[in-house]
């Protein structure tokens, strides 16, 4: 298992060519990446990520350690970026290993869910004319209730 929490981009076909390359046992590997998307209006300049170094690698560590223990995994890996992105940047990545697919994708999306609600991370959305902390969303809360 590999958590990190970094402000440097990261190059997706290298972490997944590294993280699929000493797999032995998985007949699957998934990864997710998620990108930032420009707001509704079309005017986003940058999304401002903050956190606190310690805490967040620990409820990572968390959630990541409960997908192993809820599906048979080889291996998981979740980056996940701070700092001062643009829309298209890359702001986190998931990839899971296991023996099967069905495991490997359940686990993927556990963590994509999981992460998006209960991350401290904060976000906040500067545009050209204002600045504001993106709230959480019921619908994300929502997709929590099927785990």
């Amino acid at each position: 298992m590999r958590i990190l929490v970094q402000e440097a981009p990261f190059d997706v076909g290298a972490e997944a060519k590294a993280f699929s390359e000493g797999l032995s046992a998985s007949g699957a590997a998934v990864t997710f990446t998620g990108i930032v998307r420009d707001n509704a209006e079309g005017n986003l300049v940058e999304m401002l990520i903050e956190h606190y170094p310690g805490m967040t690698e620990k409820a990572l560590t968390k959630i990541a350690t409960e997908a192993t223990e809820r599906w048979d995994l080889e291996d998981v890996l979740v980056i996940h970026r701070y700092g001062s992105m643009k829309p298209s940047d890359m702001i986190m990545m998931v990839a899971t290993a296991s023996r099967h697919r069905v495991a490997a994708f359940e686990a993927a999306e556990f963590l994509m869910d999981f992460l998006k609600s209960r991350a401290p991370f904060w976000k906040q959305e500067i545009t050209k004319d204002s600045a504001s902390w993106v709230a959480s969303k019921e619908e994300d809360e929502d997709a929590l209730k099927r785990w």
